[in-house]
């Protein structure tokens, strides 16, 4: 190969932390009009002939005057590119630049992040791609900071991105230091220009909201947490959404006709049919790109490409929307942002909240955290005035009605399970509409105990637990699967088992008893209704698989509350309070909402509708306790002289607490590091080296020994660590 001075500098796919770094190799003479920033690329690596995957980070030329002095520095010839994989820029500089940042928050690598925000390529969809751009009219379209095609050996005067401020004390900590990108010459692309009669028609009315507020978020790029409007709305097509998706797609809409584009993230796709109908409604010509991971691979990947296009658009997906990149990005909106299905759950696991405050710190566009309630993270950002706080012109709440609130002079009936105003609620609203009924387990009875010492039965050969997949069912275990058809208690030899919960199956079966001639529908993860008539029926339902109905539920009971509560979490409390605003937003105007069992700060916040002021206690009770998000964390998990080591780095950073090691599984320990917001550069850095050391020591065994893989693992911000 003929080299010509050119320098690719490259990032290698792969999951190993101490090759998270770039790489260099030289471009020789044949591949000089394909290589390009953001281009996949193979390259060679190591010996034996073997050549791995990689994205180009960096093209210049070394001899420019331009170049700094240690691009200038080789010593020998550098190993070429082995081949370009496609000529396709996928990997833009903005998202470079979050997942470089996001990884080195995390203590992560950069691959990792890149692996979420590229899907998997697909040939056929690609050159599709290709060859309708090279049959459009080309027109001249200036890049971004950072981001070239290939330029000609010599790049006179190439100046250079500046570095980001390091992290600080703030709601989430600026951007760090990220490597330089070359600016070139614009290129020649081949994608028309978006159609002024589309961006004509983004014009919406934020319906609800004082007049101008959410105008001024869109044409300022403020960052503010919005109360939704906890109500239904039906659109022309007879459609039932939530109004909060209507608020969606307005802010989506309004930032399309400012000339950006728009990123929608929501937890599921039940979420992304509500806000695409609200947009198709809107705004049935603007262009929008849905980012779903349920979505075949060739779709998924088209979904991809579009979002690659010059103009401006509508991205809606769930948590790996937040990494789409987006042309003259102008918004980021997160719908429920306290829902657990943001959290990522590979490494660096990072939450897509985290991951949209910090795209936002390197864009400068609008932010919207919307919800029914809010989270405890959103809550900290907003008495820090890192947030606005936007809330409804009106105060229209559902009714809420906590039966601990009532009085109930027959204590048994008190503490039933469906205590006797809940019945009566349900038996007056079926008359006119349906009903929900909302359940904190799926299936028939997934939890039994013995009948005569009353504990936990348990599997005899995993130790998991027994439930009933139907009444006539034989139990078996949750786990493995076994049957448990002579099961034996082990702590008092008895041999019958009692049902201690009652899921949707089981919960279904009893109200049919109970109300004869209605309609029973069961919805939860194994039977998916995403939409419902308004003729009366009983909805059994889990939370979060409630089925939207048109005109809303004439009453909803909410059962199971003490055992939703029984969950060890440092989030039930704020969890169960967004489960049952959800549900009880999907209510008629003036049905009523029943809460069984649950009394407490919980049930009042929920009744006088102030999630924020049950947010704001939460996060003023870990304060004082010096818990997540008050402070951050991150757990190390490993062999004893492993984390040891790893502490060991932290001792030089000030303001740490360090809980532990405690034993997990053996032979693993786990020690938690609680640290100031100021301190996580410093954390994450030092933790970084402990993995990469540690990852290091394995090395290709001699012949016949054996070395064990490195057990070192770190996460940070876990939220289901304390």
């Amino acid at each position: 190969m003929t080299h010509t001075g050119l320098v690719a500098r490259v990032l290698i796919d792969s999951p190993l932390p101490q090759l998270d770094h770039l790489f260099d190799y030289g471009v020789p003479a044949e591949l000089v009009g394909q290589v390009a920033v953001g281009v996949r690329v193979k390259v060679p690596f190591r010996s034996g002939g073997r050549v791995i995957d990689a994205y180009v980070i960096e093209l210049f030329d070394p001899r420019a005057e331009s170049a700094s002095t240690t691009d200038a520095a080789y010593r020998g010839a550098l190993s070429p590119l082995d081949s370009v994989v496609s000529t396709a820029v996928v990997l833009t500089p903005a998202v470079w630049k979050l997942a470089r940042r996001l990884a080195d928050r995390a203590a992560g690598n950069a691959s990792d992040i890149i692996r979420l925000a590229v899907p998997p390529r697909q040939v056929r969809v690609e050159k599709a791609w290709l060859a309708a751009r090279a049959a459009a009219v080309v027109v001249p379209v200036a890049r971004e900071p950072g981001f070239s095609a290939a330029p000609e050996p010599a790049v006179p005067d190439a100046p250079v991105m500046p570095a980001a401020p390091s992290e600080t004390a703030v709601p989430i900590p600026p951007p760090a230091s990220a490597p330089n990108h070359p600016l070139v010459e614009p290129v020649e692309t081949a994608i028309p220009t978006p159609s002024p009669v589309s961006i004509a028609l983004a014009t919406p009315a934020f319906v609800g909201y004082p007049t101008g507020r959410l105008d001024s978020v869109i044409m300022e790029h403020h960052r503010v947490a919005v109360a939704a409007i906890p109500e239904l709305t039906q659109l022309d097509d007879g459609t039932t959404i939530g109004r909060w998706a209507q608020t969606l797609a307005e802010l989506a809409v309004a930032t399309l006709g400012a000339g950006q584009s728009a990123i929608l993230c929501v937890p599921d796709f039940r979420d992304q049919d509500q806000v695409q109908a609200a947009v198709a409604q809107l705004a049935p010509t603007l262009p929008l790109s849905r980012v779903d991971a349920r979505q075949p691979n060739p779709d998924r990947y088209r979904a991809f490409l579009a979002c690659l296009q010059p103009e401006p658009r509508i991205i809606l997906g769930n948590r790996s929307a937040v990494y789409a990149p987006a042309q003259d990005l102008g918004l980021i909106a997160v719908w429920d942002d306290g829902d657990p299905l943001y959290t990522e759950p590979l490494s660096p696991y990072v939450n897509t909240r985290d991951a949209a405050l910090v795209r936002q710190q390197n864009t400068e566009c609008a932010l919207v955290f919307l919800g029914h309630s809010r989270s405890v993270e959103t809550q900290r950002l907003v008495e820090l005035g890192y947030l606005a706080d936007v809330n409804p012109a009106a105060g229209r709440h559902p009714r809420i009605i906590p039966t601990d609130f009532q009085s109930e002079p027959d204590q048994q009936t008190r503490a039933a399970r469906i205590p006797s105003a809940a019945w009566q609620a349900a038996r007056e609203a079926l008359g006119h509409g349906p009903v929900l009924v909302q359940v904190a387990s799926p299936g028939y009875a997934p939890m039994l105990a013995c009948q005569s010492c009353k504990k936990a039965s348990r599997c005899t050969h995993c130790q998991g637990p027994l439930g009933l997949k139907s009444a006539s069912a034989v139990p078996s275990c949750r786990w493995c699967g076994a049957l448990a058809a002579g099961w034996t208690c082990a702590h008092c030899e008895g041999t019958k088992l009692r049902v201690v919960t009652l899921g949707t199956g089981r919960t279904a079966e009893e109200l049919g008893r109970a109300f004869p001639g209605a309609r029973v529908i069961v919805a939860d993860g194994d039977h998916t209704i995403q939409t419902l008539g308004a003729e009366p029926a009983l909805v059994i339902a889990t939370r979060g698989a409630e089925p939207v109905p048109t005109g809303g539920y004439r009453a909803i009971l909410i059962l199971d509350g003490e055992r939703m509560l029984a969950r060890e979490s440092l989030r039930v409390g704020e969890d169960c309070l967004r489960w049952w605003a959800n549900a009880a937003a999907l209510a008629a105007p003036g049905a009523p909402v029943i809460l069984a069992g649950v009394g407490g700060a919980l049930a009042r916040a929920l009744n006088a509708w102030h999630p924020d002021i049950f947010a704001a206690s939460e996060l003023a009770d870990r304060r004082q306790l010096r818990f997540p998000p008050a402070v951050r964390v991150a757990s190390v998990t490993g062999t004893a002289a492993d984390v040891d080591a790893a502490l060991a780095d932290l001792s030089a950073v000030a303001g740490l607490d360090v809980l532990g090691p405690v034993d997990t599984e053996a032979p693993l320990v786990r020690a938690v590091v609680r640290f100031g917001y100021a301190r996580g550069d410093e954390v994450a850095h030092a933790l970084k080296a402990a993995v990469v050391r540690n990852a290091a020591k394995r090395r290709k065994p001699k012949s016949g020994s054996f070395q064990p893989a490195p057990t070192l693992k770190v996460r940070f911000d876990d939220p289901e660590l304390l």
